[in-house]
């Protein structure tokens, strides 16, 4: 499917949504029962049913925030997750899940929507190497529990009923941790990574709260980020951000996706047609892991070692 015809599908189904007011509300799942808001957030991750696939796709772009200097539009951006959850259960804790994904977001051209490889950075006057994301697993899963270790409710969800609308969102993931890419010095000299990552996401009420579906697939979701420069992007300790904003759905199949994202998968990414094993051994990755990798993979190619 065409980007196109992705934003006009969303279009519709916000409009679509929006005049189902008066839709029940009565669902069968008590969202002041901890295992129940387990079961809403399994459904809207990936599924009740333990195995069952998840594909989400999103689009957006991407800015700079330089001080006194116009944003500027850098890059227009795809992703795409795909994922799946299995339950779990404990006499204290409840009902609980574990989520794995695979995720990738490319960097696109802003007039050609073609997949940028190099990158003329106008900062510094540099051709640089384009290192697309592609997490697998993504750092952002854990196990997930209906109570804490003492049988306390802590599974918790903001959300608001409008029009037929189950909506949450509002948080934030503020991410503060030494960067990878970083020595065994940065509480002295910085070096730490520091961003703030957003999300919201908008299901029908009927459908999400109905203890039958096994999972909400009819589902908006919008994701945004603010960052320090992209460590490809080569920027060292100049001052600035980088901002990301973008709009997507949950998808039922591949056929949905842009044929941007297919040929890149099937060209140089076909292990994310399917989710890792729950029990990947595999370290988690963000950005800044993946890029340490590419960059000491092409160091070892370059400089051989010698006996």
């Amino acid at each position: 499917m065409k980007t196109r015809e992705n934003r006009s599908r969303l279009a519709a189904w916000v409009a679509a949504l929006s005049l189902a007011a008066g839709a029940a509300y009565g669902g069968q799942l008590d969202l002041d029962d901890p295992d129940d808001v387990i079961r809403l957030l399994m459904k809207t991750r990936c599924s009740m049913n333990d195995g069952e696939t998840a594909l989400y796709w999103w689009e957006g772009r991407m800015y700079s925030r330089k001080p006194a200097e116009k944003n500027r539009h850098l890059f227009n951006v795809q992703g795409m997750n795909i994922r799946h959850c299995e339950t779990l259960n404990d006499p204290v804790r409840g009902l609980g899940f574990v989520a794995r994904s695979r995720e990738l977001m490319l960097y696109l051209d802003p007039d050609t929507n073609e997949v940028v490889r190099t990158w003329a950075n106008p900062w510094t006057g540099e051709e640089v190497e384009v290192v697309q994301v592609a997490n697998d697993p993504p750092g952002n899963y854990r196990e997930v529990w209906a109570r804490d270790e003492d049988g306390n409710p802590s599974a918790t969800l903001s959300y608001f009923f409008k029009d037929g609308l189950m909506m949450n969102g509002g948080g934030a993931a503020r991410l503060f941790y030494s960067n990878p890419l970083g020595g065994d010095y940065q509480q002295y000299v910085g070096g730490i990574y520091h961003a703030m990552e957003f999300g919201t996401g908008a299901s029908p009420a009927d459908e999400i709260l109905d203890a039958d579906l096994p999972a909400a697939q009819d589902r908006i979701i919008s994701w945004g980020r603010v960052s320090k420069w992209l460590p490809w992007m080569k920027m060292g300790d100049r001052p600035g951000v980088v901002v990301f904003h973008t709009a997507g759905i949950r998808l039922s199949g591949f056929d949905e996706m842009p044929a941007v994202m297919l040929d890149e998968i099937d060209a140089n990414y076909p292990e994310y047609r399917e989710p890792p094993p729950i029990r990947t051994e595999n370290p988690k990755e963000t950005s800044w892991t993946v890029f340490k990798d590419h960059i000491d993979a092409k160091r070892a190619a370059e400089n051989p070692a010698t006996d």
